[in-house]
């Protein structure tokens, strides 16, 4: 026969301790010293202790599981921050409960219900275009939540990201610099991403400061992937009047970019620039390297794992937390080529 699960008492009664002693120990609880909670815990693994859950959800009105709900999977540049996320929740002993809504509205607003429905304790979202009506479905449960990866204008919702326009400005700006006047952008779908369409926005402020427009058709939205960055770059370069800068609002698109010039034989920098936008690991390495916006993704989750554990705590916290960019300049910019007489 199966030996009997070992049970709470039974890990108090090695460990030397009070069963209430020992459920704080287990549960991370500041109330217990650490050598306690060491002592508590080398008990449960010995014994194969594994904590009921449900009981001591019950028990705690906590589930200890904090929910993350991106935009999509298939976009490698949310990786580093969940990851982040969940090693920060992990060190608290809180486990993270992941979904993604493929920038569908009412599917984000199903998975944060469902998400809600299971007791999760907390929430982190991307970007701050949700429907009103996620927003009502917070207030009505009232758990926790933070925004990332773009910062509320009007402040009515915490969140912890940048200024995307304003980082798309200075990229604009660089190349304009460099003596550039025809401009085209690479970009994913806009519609329910407000990240997207804020780096088009500050583009658009800086050229039309130098009196530079950019025509609608300019603007060319592509699903993220490598393919269609490249797709999207052979369209540009085939066209009559090609652009000198193709500024890309993602390093998926950016990179797919760099490999179409690679297969037209068009050279970077010196007849076409390109720029990214992220800093993934595989920027720095596709020839000639891409100049991009460093984005914090790891400091982000671990500042989102510490806002959502400071509120369960009952401890202040700042609403918003604005995050420093880095604009990296790699071999992929360079000045405008000089038009022919």
């Amino acid at each position: 026969m199966n030996k009997a699960a070992p049970k709470l008492i039974d890990v108090a009664r090695m460990a030397g301790v009070s069963v209430a002693t020992a459920s704080r120990a287990l549960s991370a609880s500041t109330q217990v010293g650490v050598d306690t909670r060491t002592r508590v815990r080398q008990a449960a693994q010995l014994l194969g202790y594994v904590a009921h859950g449900a009981a001591r959800a019950l028990a705690e009105q906590r589930t200890r599981t904090v929910g993350a709900v991106i935009p999509t999977l298939n976009n490698a540049i949310f990786a580093r921050s969940i990851n982040a996320l969940q090693q920060s929740l992990a060190q608290s002993s809180y486990a993270l409960l992941l979904a993604s809504h493929e920038y569908d509205p009412v599917t984000e607003l199903e998975l944060t219900r469902r998400l809600l429905e299971r007791g999760i304790d907390g929430l982190v979202l991307v970007g701050t275009d949700h429907d009103p009506a996620l927003y009502a479905l917070l207030d009505k449960f009232q758990v926790p939540y933070v925004l990332t990866w773009a910062l509320d204008a009007q402040q009515r919702h915490p969140c912890i990201g940048f200024d995307n326009r304003a980082a798309a400005l200075e990229i604009a700006r660089h190349l304009l610099d460099l003596g550039h006047t025809r401009f085209a952008m690479i970009s994913g779908l806009t519609a329910h991403n407000d990240r997207a369409r804020d780096r088009i926005a500050g583009v658009r402020a800086a050229l039309r400061a130098r009196n530079i427009a950019l025509d609608p058709d300019d603007v060319v939205e592509r699903p993220y992937s490598f393919a269609s960055g490249q797709q999207a770059m052979t369209e540009l370069l085939r066209r009559r009047e090609a652009p000198t800068a193709v500024i890309c609002v993602n390093d998926v698109h950016a990179v797919g970019a760099l490999l179409a010039c690679q297969a037209l034989g068009v050279e970077v920098p010196r007849q076409v620039s390109v720029t990214g936008f992220d800093d993934m690991d595989i920027s720095e390495h596709i020839p000639p390297g891409l100049t991009t916006m460093r984005v914090p993704k790891a400091e982000m989750g671990r500042a989102a794992a510490d806002y959502l554990l400071r509120r369960l705590a009952g401890r202040d916290v700042a609403a918003t937390t604005e995050l420093d960019l880095e604009w990296i300049v790699r071999g992929s910019t360079g000045p405008a080529p000089r038009r022919r007489a």
